[in-house]
């Protein structure tokens, strides 16, 4: 924002500072909705410290005030995955990017694995918890090794989830990172091996799933970790229904289910363009009638590519989301993917062109502007 200053000589004194205070009113507001910038200044959490008590916020109150929970009552959270920038930072990425789209994200969502190395497997990063003064924090912590820095080439080891039922695996991996959460304080969404569907086999079967989730669930609360928001998240493709139903851990250790609906077109050789509503809408009916109708659900990763033949698809099928999520009063959390995924076709970013300008609009609907709580 260009400011342009006038000089007293030239106007009364009242007219000048009843403009200084609408700048500063206007850059208050900024500031609030898209977040402070990058700064070398900026206080940085030591790396492997325990994170600082981060539930120092105000508690945000009114009709629109968030449950415990973090259901927000009167729309749905708008948030991201966002890659870490090429200078290996995570907040220089999430920065840029909320500029470009023109308003703070209620919801970061980052993955981490279980290598317990400060790179990837610790949870809270000194980037996190700085993002997370002003925005809710989504962690999925996934139960392997990672071959590659931030699974650049999705290589992983897998743990087992056998190993992680037994509590092999607590005082080494588990007990260190959800002290960590504890310390961290302020609330904060979890989930446990994202599209655990697409899991099954490689890191054992659903019943060791399941135990291997209730576990955890278990050993957190042992540890008296009280801030943590659980989220069950399944890929949504209902051709594995049955095996979703296996795989529930149960009403008493779920508070969100999480879905991961994309319209990938071009992407892994499919040739019928869902608009939003298509993509999302079965897997919402499904998971309600046969999960549950209680929970609120997460539109935990969505996207679409772009249409080759027509440009404005992909514009479009971002803008319609207001309209339908309207329609599906469920869904209280709604999370870009924005990475390409391995694939010819399989850009799924809106970094630029129609696909920034329809995700961008999108945003500024009335419906994703909830109170983002301070704790």
């Amino acid at each position: 924002m260009t400011r342009h200053r006038v000089p007293e000589a030239r106007r009364p004194r009242t007219y000048v500072l009843l403009a200084l205070a609408a700048v500063v009113a206007l850059l208050t507001g900024l500031l609030a909705w898209f977040g402070p910038p990058s700064s070398e200044d900026e206080e940085v959490p030591s790396a492997g410290a325990l994170p600082a008590d981060a539930a120092t916020g105000p508690v945000t109150g009114g009709t629109c005030a968030p449950t415990a929970t973090l259901v927000p009552p009167c729309g749905a959270w708008w948030g991201a995955y966002v890659p870490y920038a090429e200078n290996g930072s995570l907040k220089d990425a999430v920065y840029a990017f909320e500029e470009k789209i023109g308003r703070k994200l209620d919801l970061l969502y980052t993955y981490h694995d279980m290598s317990n190395t400060e790179l990837d497997g610790q949870l809270l990063t000194p980037d996190e918890q700085i993002l997370g003064r002003d925005r809710m924090l989504m962690l999925a912590w996934e139960s392997t090794v990672w071959r590659e820095p931030h699974h650049a080439g999705w290589t992983e080891d897998q743990l087992g989830w056998g190993e992680l039922a037994s509590g092999a695996y607590d005082r080494e991996i588990i007990d260190p990172q959800a002290r960590r959460i504890k310390a961290y304080g302020k609330r904060v969404f979890f989930s446990f091996d994202q599209e655990v569907d697409a899991r099954v086999g490689d890191a054992g079967t659903p019943e060791e799933y399941v135990a291997a989730y209730r576990h955890l669930h278990d050993r957190f609360e042992e540890l008296g970790v009280d801030n943590v928001v659980w989220v069950w998240t399944v890929s949504g493709y209902l051709a594995a229904g049955k095996l979703f139903e296996r795989l529930y851990p149960g009403d008493d250790y779920v508070d969100w289910i999480g879905m991961d609906q994309y319209n990938y077109f071009t992407c892994h050789d499919t040739t019928d363009w869902k608009d939003f509503d298509r993509s999302q809408r079965p897997a919402y009916d499904w998971l309600r009638a046969n999960i549950s109708a209680e929970k609120p659900l997460m539109a935990a990763e969505f996207a679409t590519v772009p249409d080759p033949a027509d440009e404005d698809r992909q514009r479009e099928w971002y803008e319609e989301i207001p309209e339908v999520a309207r329609t599906m009063p469920q869904v209280k959390a709604l999370v870009n993917w924005n990475r390409a995924v391995p694939g010819r076709g399989c850009d799924l970013t809106v970094d630029d062109g129609p696909g920034l300008e329809g995700y961008r609009k999108a945003g500024q609907d009335d419906w994703f502007k909830q109170p983002v709580p301070g704790r």
